[in-house]
């Protein structure tokens, strides 16, 4: 079954006569369609993608099963004569209410002036995205890959006295340079007491010998994203707690790995890694989720989180990512891509874990 066909299986299930995709990674999921504005409108036996001039010749090129409607700017000044030709006059037509914002909303009511009724709905397209298919798993690990190499490049490359934003550019580049079509995400350097903040924004701050450093970086490769996290130490670690919280980490990661496996809720496996870190002492220094999934979207459902109950599904490709983080000191996170399958997981990020890069 297609895509589109499961799209349309799930609009009959919720009495729905029409669809209207906005949110830009479904639109693309959909219909391959890569621009950056346009609307989908999708019935039960039509697909058509309402844009502007500027994607005329682009829908033509990546969407010849959908019908190309030329609505320049004014959608929403064409909206009710279009929905009308399609059929969907006096019929319920879903929109995705996460992605339209309520100015938006307002104008298609006042634009529909009640001769349809708008249902709010979420989740049927991120649903679906949930599972990748062998197209879109041959993109992740293209763009994995990238970003394993970008690391054993860098790993070579720095030394003492480079600062954070340095190697967020050599990251960066290199993974331009072999083929990402972008990064997944703006690059995340952070050194000493900077690591101590799971988001940290790289600076001019040169990193020092003995210091944790986190790298947590990914390219783009078809649209699809990578992420991968390594923490290192360039030269002897300036203290004993290093080592101590590096292996606590690593201890934790591993633990909530062996524990994946298709049908086992997030919030547990999140549960597995917090307990290795609680009982070391560390409850309070680890705030965040423990992974989230990725594909066309760098943080897609379903997570591994104290939030999320739902089981993951096979198909699904996680992060992995526990980390310790103390104020005035530092920070250490391990994280890797795992494709959850029946009996357990296959990890797909190879670059190494090593504690320090000897100088």
């Amino acid at each position: 079954m297609s895509r589109l066909e499961k799209f349309r299986q799930q609009m009959a299930e919720a009495n729905l006569d029409g669809f209207l995709i906005t949110q830009p990674e479904n639109r693309r999921y959909l219909s391959g369609f890569t621009g950056s504005a346009g609307v989908l409108i999708i019935t039960a036996d039509k697909q058509v993608l309402a844009t502007d001039s500027r994607y005329y010749e682009q829908v033509r090129q990546q969407c010849p099963a959908w019908e190309l409607v030329e609505v320049g700017y004014d959608f929403v000044e064409n909206m009710l004569e279009l929905l009308r030709s399609m059929g969907l006059g006096a019929r319920r037509v879903g929109f995705e209410a996460g992605d339209v914002s309520v100015a938006t909303l307002h104008a298609w009511e006042r634009a529909l002036l009640g001769r349809l009724i708008l249902v709010h709905v979420d989740g049927f397209v991120e649903q679906m995205r949930m599972r990748k298919d062998d197209t879109e798993l041959a993109s992740i690990k293209k763009a994995i890959t990238l970003a394993d190499e970008a690391f054993a490049h860098v790993a070579a490359w720095i030394r003492p006295g480079v600062t954070e934003r340095q190697v967020a550019w050599e990251l960066e580049s290199y993974m331009r340079i072999h083929g990402a079509e972008a990064v997944s995400f703006a690059p995340i350097v952070a050194a000493g007491p900077n690591s101590a903040k799971p988001h940290a924004a790289p600076t001019d701050r040169p990193i020092k010998v003995g210091e944790p450093l986190i790298m947590d970086f990914g390219s783009l490769v078809n649209g699809y994203c990578s992420d991968i996290t390594r923490t290192v130490c360039l030269g002897s670690p300036a203290d004993d707690k290093y080592m101590k919280v590096w292996h606590i980490v690593l201890e934790a990661q591993q633990v909530a790995i062996e524990g994946i496996k298709a049908g086992v809720e997030g919030n547990v496996v999140d549960k597995l890694a917090r307990a290795v870190i609680d009982g070391a002492g560390y409850k309070e220094n680890f705030g965040h989720g423990l992974g989230h999934s990725l594909g066309l979207a760098i943080h897609e459902n379903p997570r591994f989180s104290y939030l999320y109950k739902e089981e993951i599904p096979a198909g699904a490709v996680m992060t992995v990512e526990p980390g310790i983080y103390i104020p005035g000191w530092g920070g250490v996170r391990h994280e890797d891509v795992v494709l959850v399958q029946d009996g357990g997981v296959e990890i797909l990020t190879s670059a190494p874990k090593e504690a320090v890069i000897q100088l």
